[in-house]
């Protein structure tokens, strides 16, 4: 029992000797950054905090002095097309489909718009007969009693009516 116990230690020890080789720097936008592999070129080393204890850095050793901006007026710019790699074209994807979503959602909800004005038309419509059938028509007053429709509460439901259908059946 003790002996897994001491190679269990031993193993932690050993795997955690692997956690010490790593780099850390600071990043253009003032982050700390952490890896097991070397920052990028464009971090000067005065950023680099940290690095593994045997320096095997594969940064070259860049020339000092004016041969610097010649060479980088000199280097090839990268085009568009060999800039895009597969996370850029992961990220159209994703970009095409989220508007793709976006529109199906919109057109979801006009659809069920104009479903809701097409069935509110059907009813006004069938209310305007009614009310203009000129037959004696009953409502419910705040006191809960039936009441005969007047002529001005006619004129006026009338109104209300000819505007839901003004709204709602305008094609």
């Amino acid at each position: 029992m003790k002996i897994h116990k001491l190679v269990l230690l031993a193993f932690a020890c050993t795997w955690s000797l692997g956690a010490s080789a790593q780099w850390q720097w600071i990043d253009k936008d003032g982050r700390k950054v952490f890896s097991d592999r070397a920052p990028p070129l464009d971090i000067p080393d005065k950023s680099i905090l940290k690095q593994p204890g045997t320096r095997m850095d594969p940064r070259p050793a860049l020339p000092a002095g004016p041969a610097e901006p010649a060479a980088a007026a000199s280097a090839p710019k990268p085009s568009a097309s060999s800039a895009t790699g597969g996370k850029d074209k992961e990220l159209e994807e994703r970009k095409a489909q989220a508007e793709a979503a976006e529109a199906a959602k919109k057109k979801s909800e006009e659809e069920k718009i104009a479903k809701t004005k097409a069935d509110n038309c059907t009813r006004a419509r069938q209310a305007k007969a009614t009310l203009d059938s000129g037959r004696p028509m009953m409502h419910t007053n705040a006191q809960g009693e039936r009441v005969y429709l007047d002529e001005a509460t006619r004129a006026s439901e009338s109104q209300r009516i000819d505007s839901v259908i003004a709204s709602d059946c305008a094609r």
